[in-house]
């Protein structure tokens, strides 16, 4: 099996994880994975139902946008998700949903902060929320935009660590070493920030911080360094 090819199942099949995962309804979500050999990525194509998607519905992208090989046009978050590829160093494969939870702290305009150890297991702070766009932001090339807003957001963050942001009012962009991984850590992404919206409740929005030692010893003993978690060389 040639390489594109390997591509484009591997993103098909994470894309009709997005359903089985109950991240999506509708169409609303996408999942993409960039291949640096040939500088091509593979991203569903937009409006396409997960029920009937096959690999037909995956379209092939270059980094300017150009569709290769396809007459279907690609999610119309293709530009967000090149922006990210072009801009966060590292990132490979990117989701983008609007999952319940996740996304309610996006309409807040609040980051998901960091209260336990499952946060910590997966992500080296709080997620992130981006600023609102302004108007001209909106009215002009606002996908591209959308992924400016994201870029910004993570000047100080580093995004191999924190592998997830919200976009406010509109929802989530989640990322991975492969289209696979980066499905799990949106899995991950709507736990948390449904464990947090209850947190807030309890706690009448007082709710207290991770003890900065428990988020460092639960972070790196997955990705430390001297990681220890799992069996090794697995």
């Amino acid at each position: 099996m040639d390489r594109l090819k390997e591509l484009k199942l591997r993103v098909l099949e994470a894309n009709k994880r997005l359903k089985s995962e109950g991240l999506v309804i509708s169409t609303w979500g996408n999942v993409s994975e960039f291949d640096a050999s040939s500088g091509l990525l593979a991203i569903k194509a937009s409006g396409v139902a997960y029920d009937v998607m096959t690999e037909d519905h995956i379209a092939v992208v270059d980094l300017d946008g150009n569709v290769i090989g396809s007459a279907l046009r690609p999610s119309t978050d293709c530009p967000t998700h090149i922006l990210l590829y072009k801009k966060l160093a590292g990132v490979k494969a990117i989701v983008h949903t609007h999952s319940m939870y996740a996304t309610i702290w996006a309409q807040a305009g609040k980051d998901i902060p960091m209260l336990g150890t499952t946060h910590a297991d997966y992500f080296a702070g709080d997620i992130p929320c981006t600023r609102s766009m302004t108007p001209a932001e909106i009215e002009t090339e606002y996908e591209k935009n959308t992924g400016e807003v994201i870029v910004e957001r993570f000047q100080t963050i580093d995004p191999l660590r924190v592998q997830a942001v919200l976009v406010r009012s509109h929802g989530t962009f989640v990322w991975g070493a492969d289209a696979h991984e980066a499905v799990t850590h949106s899995v991950i992404l709507e736990s948390i920030a449904k464990m947090a919206c209850y947190n807030h409740l309890m706690a009448g929005g007082r709710e207290a911080p991770l003890d900065p030692n428990l988020l460092t010893k639960h972070y790196n003993r997955k990705f430390g360094p001297d990681a220890y978690y799992g069996q090794q060389g697995k």
